[in-house]
């Protein structure tokens, strides 16, 4: 077996960390006090005992970790952390008097923590602020990665972090160093984040959003999880303005932080319209946007002011997997929801806070297609696949090769899970997609009026797993499940 007296070192140290954020709904919960104060205390305490003893269990530990070491941790962290985060929500509920099962805590604190924004809660306008708060707040921390704060602040006590930064890091190319240091590296990307957090809160307090709503929605549009402290998403607000401002920050989230970074840092804005990806991100986007606002102009949905507002505000919306509704979008002609939702699984970048199987893995995808057809009229042909110029190494090619087989193979047995339950295809596909793609909207029933409070427990156990395959980019979960990893 691997030795993994490092593993539960780093894990009980980020449990520390973890338990420490409690503060900001406890905080808040006493300010406002909306009654619930007193679950943050104990579950503070609980995630500290718990964190405590792992650490204490390894505390002489001081080896550097390893690749398998990483993809442990993060694995672990993803599995585990949503056991504490679901605490609050379960004693919260049990102290207003409302009936919340504990598999229904667990699966909102995945969905939370993956940003998924999947919900299995009604009525959450009428819950303590301190639990929407928690609730939103996690997707936030969520967003860019627990561990890619922890990669900023190991290395401080002793610990490298950069495994953990390859493990977490979404897309095929995952050792490129912005900086020479890697925790330099994770302190940018957090930089970056915290500016657009600051930047969106002020823009949605300026269009005329209370303050909390304002940061529980900033939590929940830069990290394109989607939650809101309203059951009726964004028809709450019902302002054009307010989803304008929406709209360019879930496009800004969608793109690459890294670049942002570079940008940044070279002070040059050109950085980012010389990446392929990034164009091909932002016109996904706006160009589905456009079709699909066409479209219900073209079926006579809407006028054509009130059809461009909804189709681009709900494509960006669904396509970075945030999920938010103005309108219920199940009720339009069927090719926008789908279309859509199908969009999740691709338009995000590498490096941002969506879901899905990344641009950048399309674009490879599309480029190696392009290239195999070339072959057959000239077989002979050295014709390298190149991104932004560059040629792009043949194990890179073959690692995305793999990962589009597997993630269209775990959503074919996913969705023939819930088929097993006589969920019917409409919905079990649509589950499944938002799911893995941690997008948080289906269709029909699990659509953008309803949620999954309807399911049993078995098929929240299968979305549950939907959710934490997709956030772990499922090759590293599924690479846990081999014998050769847990050998030395």
């Amino acid at each position: 077996m691997t030795d993994l007296r490092p593993v539960l070192r780093v894990l009980g140290i980020l449990l520390l960390m973890f338990g420490g954020t409690m503060a900001v709904p406890a905080i808040s919960s006493l300010w406002l006090d909306d009654g619930v104060f007193g679950v943050y205390p104990l579950t503070m305490g609980i995630t500290w005992a718990c964190g405590l003893v792992l650490w204490w269990m390894a505390r002489h530990e001081q080896r550097e970790l390893q690749a398998r070491h990483g993809i442990m941790l993060v694995a672990f962290v993803w599995m585990v952390f949503p056991l504490f985060a679901a605490l609050p929500l379960y004693l919260g509920f049990e102290r207003i008097d409302r009936a919340l099962s504990w598999q229904h805590a667990y699966f909102e604190a995945v969905s939370g923590l993956t940003t998924t924004g999947s919900t299995v809660l009604n009525h959450v306008d009428t819950l303590p602020v301190s639990l929407n708060i928690w609730r939103t707040f996690l997707q936030w921390m969520g967003g860019m990665g627990i561990l890619i704060l922890a990669v900023a602040i190991l290395p401080m006590i002793g610990m490298g972090g950069s495994q953990l930064f390859r493990a977490e890091a979404a897309g095929p190319v995952k050792d490129t160093k912005l900086t020479p240091r890697m925790a330099e590296t994770a302190k940018g990307l957090w930089g970056v984040y915290g500016l657009f957090s600051v930047l969106c809160a002020l823009a949605y307090w300026l269009a005329g959003m209370t303050p909390l709503d304002a940061v529980m929605v900033m939590f929940t549009t830069v990290s394109l999880g989607g939650l809101t402290p309203h059951d009726a998403s964004f028809a709450y607000f019902n302002s054009p303005l307010i989803e304008g401002i929406c709209t360019v920050f879930m496009l800004l989230a969608s793109c690459n932080f890294a670049l942002y970074f570079v940008t940044i840092r070279k002070r040059n804005a050109w950085v980012l319209y010389r990446q392929p990806e990034f164009r091909a991100t932002i016109g996904t986007l706006l160009g589905g946007g456009l079709l699909v606002a066409a479209l219900l102009w073209f079926k006579g949905v809407y006028g054509p002011l009130e059809s461009l507002r909804m189709g681009v505000f709900h494509t960006v919306s669904v396509a970075t997997t945030t999920g938010y509704a103005a309108v219920d979008f199940g009720l339009w002609p069927p090719f926008a929801p789908v279309f859509m939702l199908l969009l999740s699984g691709v338009a995000t970048s590498a490096g941002s806070t969506g879901g899905g199987i990344k641009m950048i893995r399309m674009l490879l995808l599309l480029k190696q297609t392009r290239r195999e057809m070339r072959r057959l009229v000239h077989p002979n042909a050295v014709q390298p696949v190149t991104v932004g110029g560059l040629a792009v190494d043949e194990r890179v090619i073959f690692s995305v090769l793999a990962f589009m087989l597997v993630y269209c193979a775990t959503i074919a047995v996913l969705t023939m899970a819930l088929l097993f339950t006589d969920m019917d295809l409409h919905n079990a596909l649509g589950a499944v997609l938002a799911s893995v793609n941690c997008a948080g909207v289906g269709w029909g029933d699990l659509g953008p009026s309803n949620n999954f409070a309807g399911l049993t427990s078995f098929q929240l156990s299968v979305t549950t797993l939907g959710m934490l395959m997709g956030r772990l980019e499922i090759l590293s979960f599924l690479a846990l499940l081999t014998p050769a990893f847990w050998r030395r």
